[in-house]
């Protein structure tokens, strides 16, 4: 089977960066693709002004493709800088003021994920308190997930890029996610499965897929080493999703890797065209 029977959909954070924001959809359409998703698009904003939003889900719309997964807001990506939930203070705010504006508009593009980081360790604070604050705050993030109909994940980032970042291996991401189940008892809190940044731990991947792929609510591709195109790298990943599938994992299979030198629409040579067009 490998790469034909998933179900693909394209982060336009990382692909198609060439082009203005609002361009990138219908980029992702005529490359063959009907579904998209996104990190966070405003980087210094988690409450951008209502004509920003409503521009982005037109653009979405008139493209005629589907967003299937948006981060809360997380604060600069990309960068070691990652995540916003666990950092007391200003960040911690932001991301709660931008809880209900990202789930209104993912709700408003039938999204059913939206995606939230953890947040680096903190020098001077107790890894504790930050620990606490995270749950409370994924407790909101997971009911306004569940009024729009959508999961909430929780990713485990890799250590080489995210050296303070908690959550870097598959138990540990799994384990918070469980913790927010316990905590709202809605049962809609997952784990995201990113296959680069679990190799790039060094996790074994057929075991984490053995384990996890009940508990996994979205999974995540690029190859390693260099976050390339499958193919340009050493990780089997149509071996990988074969194994997923197996497992009964049936869900989206977001393609978030860089393009290399060339334009985004160039790099998808590793899929026919007949595969990129999932319902």
């Amino acid at each position: 089977m490998g790469f034909t029977e998933q179900r693909f959909t394209v982060n336009l954070s990382i692909l198609f960066t060439e082009l203005p924001p609002l361009e990138r959809p219908a980029a992702a359409r005529a490359a063959g693709f009907r579904a998209v998703e996104l990190w966070w698009p405003w980087l210094d904003s988690p409450t951008p002004a209502q004509s920003e939003l409503d521009s982005l889900r037109a653009a979405i719309e008139d493209a005629g493709v589907r967003l299937t997964g948006l981060n809360f807001y997380a604060g600069q990506l990309p960068g070691p800088d990652r995540g916003a939930l666990s950092v007391p203070g200003q960040e911690s705010e932001r991301f709660r003021a931008n809880i209900e504006v990202a789930a209104d508009l993912a709700g408003s593009l039938g999204c059913g994920a939206l995606n939230a980081l953890y947040g680096n360790r903190i020098e001077g604070v107790d890894p504790a308190e930050q620990d606490a604050l995270a749950l409370e705050n994924l407790v909101l993030a997971a009911r306004a997930a569940s009024r729009i109909g959508a999961l909430l994940l929780v990713e485990a980032l890799n250590r080489v890029e995210s050296p303070r970042y908690p959550l870097v291996s598959a138990p540990a991401a799994v384990e918070v996610a469980d913790r927010v189940n316990l905590a709202t008892g809605l049962d809609n809190t997952r784990f995201l499965m990113d296959l680069y940044h679990l190799s790039m731990n060094g996790e074994d991947l057929p075991s984490v897929i053995d384990r996890f792929a009940a508990k996994t609510g979205h999974v995540q591709i690029a190859d390693t080493p260099g976050r390339g195109a499958p193919g340009t790298g050493t990780l089997p990943l149509a071996d990988h999703l074969d194994r997923l599938r197996k497992a009964g994992y049936e869900g989206w299979v977001g393609l978030e890797y860089r393009p290399g030198d060339r334009p985004s629409a160039e790099a998808f040579d590793w899929l026919p065209r007949e595969a990129r067009r999932t319902p």
